[in-house]
């Protein structure tokens, strides 16, 4: 298939990051909400030089010359990414000083500059820089005893040129301390609504006169490193993984630098010594007209204590599901539960293995662990149970990135405790999010599980949107018993028939799937496909959707990020329709919806259809067979998704994406109407619904 239908990995994704700069320019969106979306657009933006640049980087040095199915090499896409990203953070930073910093300004929220500072905020700068700042920092001056340091990834750094006694010139560097908030807020003498911050950064440049004494300090610049953190591990050939892992941590803050960030100003001089410094080429650096780092922009918002600014706090609706364990149980043991979280609150998450934990009749618990937060309840309810004598076993993901550190703290606090850790297969990353509860009862063995398509995190599961179903059934408790009994044996042959199980099973039911659908359009049956993801890639599967298309198979797709099928093209995806919503909520959950003749078919679980989910992961997608369930996934979830026309982007044949728009209709958004429903607003529920079943059962 031809190289033109197919979108490049990586300015899909840079694609997607634009959709969040949109919402951080979105007027309609509150102050502060606006400067959290700008913040994550840079976060999101570190992690892409830290993992795919640096990835391009080290296939370029190591000659790999083999092209992705969209037929760019590994310099044409750096190449392009370059371009990109400069143009990105240029828009980045016209956003900021152009829209935020104004509109910050007329609501009262304050970044003041030292040079305007009065006298008595002044005084209080310099006694923080003297009491928090100079304990903690360290001035370094270049020379051959003391060569240029090895500044921490993403680190804020102040560079300055200095001139000794004899009128040489010199480097001189200081590290912002990390520990240290990067917007001090100034002290007022009144109750007004008045806000007021000072950068840290700049109070390092004040201060830089008493940490290089004797000096001229001729200029002065902020800037910043960011470096290659991927972790590069022989499973195989590790003695101890956990060692192994903490080891190149330690090597991650020291990686290659990929990107050096600095301020416009910066003199010529000063840019050239930190390029020669660090090994890089002049493509690598971003010159950015503002503060370096936008992504700590985040403190503003969280910080600022002015709700008006802000989104209207919402609470999720609580789902009752028994109070005690007996009652929790017995719910479950009597039919299937489908919780949509943010709009359904995560406690009965919690509960579950909470209750199983001081349950005297639970004789075991299994856990998989991804993502979790630093003071999880799921984790200390799973240390209870050990402690009570419960056998609990928890399949630890040591490489989930960015969290390994956490991941490894939890694994020896619940080995400490009794706990039962595994690290899952060698070579597979677990991905998969199962909770398995094993009881004595009555009538005998009982197994109860939770399935879900995020992680087991209270935290991100008020901001992220996920799906997640409590079930007792036990030809499917026993296959979700199977994927750990791989887990913890290293099986490679699991005995599953109902779950789809990558990368064992996932790959060929998907495109077995896909191909029952050709054969219902063909046959004149009903034939649809709606799915929902994070990410499209797998060239296998865009292959698949377009002969279905070519069929005759009618195909929705939602895919909040990278997406490299091309919708739209004449002959080969007329029929495939692709959109993306952001907004409010990060949406996460996947869902695929199998139209299979009249008799419809709906999969829950953690993967996206990508190759390293298919390929490379141990992931878990479950039927939905509980009607109900299954009715509020298609009749509500899907549809409303289908159905917004405020924070939905659609992608077009050529790659691009372009908004949404109403014309003339009633703006309706998804994540809106899924609040309004959690409230129990029962006209928006009927609206919602109506113009959903539209949605879900006629083609667009």
């Amino acid at each position: 298939m031809d190289s033109n239908c197919f979108t490049n990995r990586e300015l899909s994704w840079l694609s997607f990051n634009y959709r969040v700069l949109s919402e951080a320019r979105d007027p309609a969106n509150p102050l502060l909400e606006r400067v959290k979306f700008l913040a994550i657009v840079a976060n999101n933006l570190d992690e892409f030089f830290e993992i795919r640049v640096s990835g391009l980087l080290q296939q370029l040095e190591a000659g790999v010359v083999e092209s992705a199915a969209d037929g760019m090499l590994p310099e044409e896409q750096l190449e392009a990414i370059y371009a990109e990203t400069q143009q990105m953070v240029k828009e980045q930073y016209d956003c900021w000083n152009e829209e935020l910093l104004p509109g910050l300004r007329e609501a009262d929220v304050h970044l003041r500059t030292i040079d305007s500072l009065t006298d008595y905020e002044l005084a209080f700068v310099r006694d923080y820089c003297h009491r928090e700042l100079h304990p903690v920092v360290t001035p370094i001056t270049v020379n051959p005893a003391h060569p240029f340091p090895r500044v921490v990834n993403k680190a804020l750094c102040i560079a300055a040129l200095l001139v000794d006694d004899e009128g040489e010139t010199l480097f001189g560097t200081v590290q912002v301390p990390r520990l240290l908030p990067r917007l001090i807020r100034l002290p007022r003498d009144d109750d007004g609504q008045r806000v007021d911050y000072v950068f840290l950064a700049d109070l390092v440049q004040m201060h830089l006169p008493e940490l290089f004494r004797g000096y001229e300090i001729r200029s002065t610049v902020a800037f910043r490193l960011t470096r290659n953190s991927d972790l590069y591990l022989d499973e195989e050939e590790a003695d101890d993984l956990v060692i192994a892992i903490e080891d190149e941590l330690k090597r991650r803050r020291r990686g290659d630098a990929v990107r050096l960030e600095v301020e416009a100003s910066a003199p010529k001089e000063i840019v050239d010594r930190l390029i020669e410094f660090n090994h890089l080429r002049p493509e690598h650096v971003y010159r950015v007209e503002g503060p370096v780092n936008l992504n700590r922009l985040m403190m503003l918002w969280s910080a600022t204590p002015r709700p008006d600014l802000k989104d209207t706090p919402f609470q999720p609706r609580e789902v009752a599901l028994g109070e005690d364990p007996q009652g929790m149980f017995a719910e479950i043991a009597g039919r299937d539960h489908l919780l949509h979280h943010p709009y359904d609150s995560f406690n009965p998450v919690i509960n579950f293995v909470s209750n199983a934990a001081k349950d005297p009749d639970v004789l075991a618990i299994k856990q998989t662990l991804y993502r979790t937060s630093d003071d999880s309840p799921i984790m200390t309810a799973l240390i209870h149970a050990a402690e009570a004598g419960k056998e609990v076993t928890v399949v630890v993901e040591l490489k989930a990135r960015f969290d390994e550190e956490s991941n490894i703290r939890w694994a020896r606090r619940l080995q400490d405790a009794g706990v039962v850790v595994v690290y899952g297969v060698v070579g597979l990353k677990t991905h998969c999010k199962l909770s398995l509860v094993i009881r004595r009862e009555t009538s005998g063995i009982r197994r109860y599980a939770h399935i879900g398509t995020g992680n087991y995190n209270s935290m991100t599961a008020r901001i992220y949107t996920d799906l997640g179903l409590f079930t007792a059934r036990e030809d499917t408790t026993s296959e979700v018993a199977e994927v750990f009994n791989l887990l913890t044996t290293q099986s490679t042959q699991p005995v599953v028939k109902k779950l789809l199980v990558a990368p064992f099973t996932m790959l060929s039911s998907v495109l077995e799937k896909i191909h029952r659908e050709i054969g219902h359009a063909r046959a004149g049956r009903p034939a649809r496909i709606v799915a929902k993801m994070n990410a499209l890639q797998d060239a296998k599967v865009i292959r698949a959707l377009y002969e279905a298309s070519q069929a005759g198979v009618e195909i929705d797709l939602i895919v909040r990020g990278i997406c490299c099928l091309r919708p739209g093209i004449e002959g080969v995806s007329d029929r495939i329709r692709v959109r993306s919503i952001v907004g409010r909520f990060l949406e996460h959950s996947r869902i695929y919806s199998f139209e299979n003749g009249g008799d419809p078919e709906v999969y829950i679980g953690s993967a996206d259809w990508m190759p390293r989910n298919l390929r490379r992961r141990v992931e878990v997608l479950i039927p939905v067979e509980d009607p109900a369930a299954k009715a509020r996934i298609r009749g509500e979830v899907l549809s409303c998704c289908l159905a917004d026309n405020t924070k939905a982007w659609i992608f077009l044949p050529d790659g691009s994406h372009e908004r949404v728009r109403p014309e003339g209709a009633r703006e309706f958004a998804a994540q809106t109407a899924m609040m309004d429903l959690a409230r129990d607003d029962e006209t928006m529920f009927l609206d919602a619904f109506d113009l959903g079943e539209r949605a879900v059962r006629a083609p667009a």
